[in-house]
């Protein structure tokens, strides 16, 4: 049972590598980014 556990995993891992799933969690900002905060605080000086 361990070899085939190893063996999923290795196909799995290979299958990622070559072809990766989209999950947008993963490239998903959270708040603004620090372009917004440089453009906010140009607008307080000016």
């Amino acid at each position: 049972m361990a070899l085939r556990r190893h063996i999923k995993g290795f196909a799995f891992a290979l299958r990622e590598f070559i072809a990766p799933t989209y999950r947008p969690e993963r490239h998903y900002m959270r708040g603004p980014g620090p372009a917004c905060a440089r453009r906010a605080a140009a607008a307080r000086y000016a």
